[in-house]
């Protein structure tokens, strides 16, 4: 989880011209210590297609009690794009799954079984002040809160375990 890798880091993105190729991420991989490799899909078997039915989903690695798992992914889901826009109220964050169901996918927060709507880390991190010095405000709701708002507003309430 973003809590057992200490935290994510802030990053600024720039649209480059001319577009980044995947060998610039390739050697930018590289410059961070990874070994990166430049392949075709088809040499990846199990790769996934991605779903617009598919839940737009944290990323924490979990199992989850929804199937509808070819969705988009990203750290903190729904929360995540909320953060990164600087939105904190409960109607910015209903007016966001809204804006994402629009776009053709399912939002989605998550829970886990032993910290009920609490269990997702980029949450948690984001609501007890550990983005505070990197200049993003906390939400001004609970995890509670954020889930029945994201549910109202059409999304999907997900347990992971």
């Amino acid at each position: 989880t973003v809590e057992m890798l200490g935290g994510p880091k802030k990053a600024k993105i720039i649209i480059p011209d001319p577009p980044l190729t995947p060998l610039d991420i390739k050697n930018a991989l590289k410059g961070r210590g990874w070994e990166a490799e430049i392949v075709k899909a088809e040499a990846m078997p199990g790769m996934v297609t991605v779903d617009p039915k598919g839940i737009l989903k944290c990323v924490d690695g979990r199992g989850s009690d929804n199937t509808a798992m070819r969705g988009p992914k990203m750290p903190g889901g729904i929360y995540a794009i909320a953060h990164n826009r600087g939105t904190t109220s409960l109607d910015g964050l209903k007016a966001i799954t809204k804006e994402v169901a629009a776009a053709g996918h399912v939002p989605s927060v998550h829970g886990d079984h032993s910290s009920d709507m609490l269990g997702c880390g980029f949450f948690k991190l984001w609501v007890t002040g550990r983005f505070d010095e990197m200049g993003y405000a906390r939400p001004e709701f609970d995890a509670d809160q954020g889930a029945a708002a994201v549910k109202d507003a059409g999304g999907v309430i997900e347990m992971h375990h």
